[in-house]
């Protein structure tokens, strides 16, 4: 079992597209950030309460969003806080993979301890 931290645009997939996939990887440990609940929601114009977001995200841990992450991801490693703020809350909580379609993250291949792939 591997620890997995979820971008967005991959959580985006498995919620809009491809909830099957969730089986595959809910045999690991996974994370997100609730930044990440808010684009669902907002992207997809998700009214809440919503039990499909609901019993997704049961399944995950979820990375507080702290002013720590936050001071951090001022610094980088990217030019975008969004994608620093999803890459401190995998360095956060110890994942060993970053799972996202993010070109330019893949490109990073690691980020501290923390594998960047787009697939497990």
């Amino acid at each position: 079992m591997a620890t997995i931290y979820l971008d967005t645009n991959i959580l985006l997939d498995i919620y809009c597209r491809n909830i099957a996939q969730i089986k595959e990887l809910a045999k690991h440990e996974l994370y997100i950030s609730p930044l990440s609940c808010h684009i669902i929601s907002y992207t997809t114009k998700t009214k809440i309460p919503s039990l499909e977001l609901n019993s997704l995200i049961k399944i995950m841990g979820v990375v507080s969003l702290s002013n720590l992450i936050l001071q951090r991801s001022h610094v980088g490693p990217t030019d975008d806080l969004e994608d620093n703020l999803q890459l401190h809350s995998a360095s956060q909580a110890r994942c060993q993979y970053f799972l996202t379609h993010d070109k330019l993250l893949l490109k990073l291949g690691y980020f501290g301890e923390t594998a960047i792939v787009d697939k497990i």
